[in-house]
Order: structure tokens, then sequence, then C-alpha cells
């Protein structure tokens, strides 16, 4: 099993397909978005790209498929969806840039933070539970503020007004969580640096 695990399975998989696929329909979004009248659709759309992330991961996994290709392309797609949706939706006026613009700051530190430990040969670290938590509220969060905004700032039906209410409360919970935690991972990652110099020394 360890060998299968760590064999390089190549590019043709199921898992380097779904996020290939992904990757291809983030134009469609955009397209939608800002091309056609198909406000809601391109929400729904960035809902799906946001709540699939794991797929791609469970795929290799399950099917024995992991590859080298995939473990860059993978990250790599969230992180372009992320910030392409992010950017997106505050340009479409689905939520003010501060918003967005907080969001994106954490998630380029944890982009360089993750990149500086690789660098510095760290060990491993597993992703936090509240982590995920954050993760989860903003990814729900931002597809529902583009479907209860209204193109050329239209007045919100009253299900809309409802909604934001709700979602603004769920979003700045999220977005706070996710500060908290990042800096939740400072001490994890001084020991994961630690832990892989002193893997590098006894070799």
């Amino acid at each position: 099993m360890a060998s299968e695990e760590s064999a390089d399975a190549g590019w043709l998989t199921w898992a380097n397909l779904v996020t290939l696929v992904r990757l291809a329909l983030l134009p469609v979004f955009l397209w939608l978005l800002f091309s056609t009248n198909h406000r809601a659709l391109a929400a729904w759309l960035l809902g799906v790209l946001g709540a699939t992330d794991w797929i791609d991961g469970y795929l290799a996994r399950k099917l024995h498929q992991v590859s080298e290709v995939g473990k860059i392309i993978d990250p790599v797609a969230d992180r372009l969806l992320l910030i392409v949706g992010l950017l997106a939706v505050a340009a479409a006026s689905g939520v003010p840039w501060w918003f967005a613009i907080a969001t994106l700051v954490r998630e380029v530190l944890v982009s360089v933070l993750t990149l500086v430990l690789a660098a510095l040969g760290a060990a491993r670290i597993d992703v936090l539970w509240w982590g995920k938590v954050s993760t989860f509220a903003l990814m729900f969060t931002f597809p529902g503020f583009l479907l209860t905004t209204n193109p050329h700032h239209a007045a919100l039906a009253l299900w809309q007004h409802d909604a934001r209410i709700a979602l603004w409360i769920i979003g700045i919970m999220g977005l706070s969580l996710s500060w908290i935690v990042l800096f939740g991972y400072l001490r994890p990652a001084r020991n994961a640096l630690r832990t892989g110099r002193e893997a590098r020394r006894t070799l």
C-alpha cells in the first residue's frame, strides 16, 4: 500500500481531470457574470467550484492516483479559483472591496508561509479543523453575496435582503476566524520547521 501511494501516477488521472475541469469552468463563470444576464447562474457555478475543491484530492487518495503534477496543480487551482472569485464578486459589487481584500490578504499570507516553509524543508503541517470551518464559511458567503445582489444596483427582493443579513453574520465570523487560525499556525509552523531540520540531520 505504501508503494502504491508513493508512486507517481502521472498526468492521466481522474483527480487531475477534475482539477482541469474546475479550472476550465473559471472563464465560464467570468463570462456568465460579466457578459450575460445570468448572474444567479454565475453565483451557483462559483458555489459549485468552491464546494468541489476536495474532490480531486479525495480521488487521488481513493484511487491511488497521487501524482507530482497533481500536487502542484491542485493547490494552484484552488488558490486561483479563490482569488479570481473574490475579485470578480467584488468587481460585480456583490461584496465591498474591503471584505474581499481582507480575505485575499489572508490567503496570500498563507500561500507565502507555505512556500517559505517548503523552501526551508519543514515537515508537513496538518490543516487545523477551525481553518476548514472558516474556509467553508467564506466559500459559502461569496457566492451567496453574489446571488443576493442585482446588476446595476437594482432594488433587492425581500428574500435577498434577509439572506444578506445572515450572510454577513456568517461572513464576518468566517473572516475573523480565518485570521485567528492564521496566527494559530505559527506554533505548528515552528514545530514543523524543527522536525524537518532534525529529519535532514539524521539522513
